[in-house]
């Protein structure tokens, strides 16, 4: 029983959250020849204040709604 966790930043809407979990769910699936009911996805939201690469929170690095095209802040 696949358990695939995936980190993403918050803000996302339910529909695309929807479509990433039904498109890794059919990969998984497919790649290791499991049922798709048997595969458990689990998303991890986090803060943009709460997530840094190279030394330099996202927050500060990038500024609101980076990666999230079409969302509002």
């Amino acid at each position: 029983m696949p358990v695939i966790t995936i980190r993403i930043g918050k803000g996302r809407p339910i529909e695309k959250k929807r479509a990433l979990v039904n498109a890794v769910t059919k990969a998984v699936a497919e790649t290791l020849d499991v049922r798709p009911e048997w595969v458990t996805v689990l998303i991890d939201e986090y803060e943009r204040e709460n997530w840094a690469t190279g030394g330099r929170l996202h927050a500060d690095n990038f500024g609101p709604g980076y990666g999230k095209d079409g969302v509002e802040e």
